[in-house]
């Protein structure tokens, strides 16, 4: 039983670190009606700007503020500057566009700072408590509140804030939306700068864990779109639940299921997308597109 809870505790953990990431991209397309793959690589740049200031004296909670403000600038001028030259167009260069940002940034982190990891300070204590047998570490269940705070408070945003409904407007119809008076430009790059916030809280939880590298963030880029995939891009507890899920049910196969064991367990989640796709396309939370012609 206590290797069952260890499992399931760690499987939450794990499963938060792609929430943050998942939250952050289902923002962005709530906001803009995109798929932001660049969302890893500023989630890394944005860790990285945390660990400098970190190594120049400024304690942890502080430059963790300020790689959330730089974040946020960084997504808004992305988002005025280069992508909105091409929001308007076929979403399918759009998205190349975010694949190529993703790419420019990882890379800009390797020339900067090198590509050796480093080590970055946890905002939580190392520390472990037992729960019904398991050992649970601090950071495992600060990394989880963490996440339900977050995801809370998007769902109030998305639902009950001016600002939310008015995100969304201009995602479903921005010429709408202009002409009701609504602030096209400044919104999408409200949108895309609270998306990186998200991404810099994303970045400052998962580098102590993995260690900080331009790459850390790839692995979790992948189960993060899985989350969003099976918990519907237009719920943001439905992300969360799912990379819960995926962290879950990763670590049980790895443990009770001998022909997975840990070499196959990545194969979980997508598994999972297919049944989800054939039985539910919108996902598990998601509401279906309805399309008036």
């Amino acid at each position: 039983m206590g290797t069952f809870i260890q499992l399931v505790v760690d499987g939450l953990s794990t499963g938060s670190i792609y929430a943050a990431l998942a939250l952050a991209i289902v923002l962005v397309n709530q906001a803009t009606g995109l798929v932001n793959f660049a969302q890893g690589g500023m989630a890394v740049l944005a860790a990285y700007v945390a660990w400098w200031f970190t190594g120049i004296g400024v304690p942890l909670i502080l430059a963790i503020l300020i790689s959330i403000v730089f974040s946020f600038l960084l997504g808004s001028l992305i988002e005025r500057y280069v992508m909105r030259r091409f929001e308007r167009g076929d979403p399918d260069t759009a998205v190349v566009v975010t694949i190529g940002l993703l790419t420019l940034i990882t890379g800009v982190c390797g020339w900067l700072w090198t590509y050796n990891n480093q080590q970055f300070p946890s905002l939580f204590s190392l520390d472990t408590v037992q729960i019904l047998g398991a050992s649970v570490s601090v950071r495992s269940i600060g990394t989880t509140v963490v996440i339900v705070a977050i995801m809370v408070l998007l769902q109030a945003l998305f639902v009950g804030t001016k600002l939310g409904l008015a995100l969304r407007a201009v995602a479903v119809n921005p010429q709408s939306a202009s002409l009701s008076g609504l602030p096209v430009g400044r919104l999408l790059m409200t949108g895309w700068g609270l998306a990186a916030v998200l991404g810099a809280v994303a970045g400052a939880l998962v580098a102590p864990q993995l260690t900080l590298t331009p790459g850390m963030m790839d692995n979790a880029l992948v189960y993060a779109l899985a989350a969003v995939i099976l918990g519907g891009m237009s719920s943001p507890i439905g992300v969360v639940v799912a990379a819960w899920l995926i962290g879950v049910l990763e670590n049980l196969a790895a443990v009770y299921v001998p022909f997975i064991g840990y070499d196959l367990k990545v194969a979980v989640p997508f598994v999972l997308i297919f049944v989800v796709l054939i039985v539910r396309p919108q996902g598990l939370f998601g509401r279906k597109a309805v399309v008036r012609v």
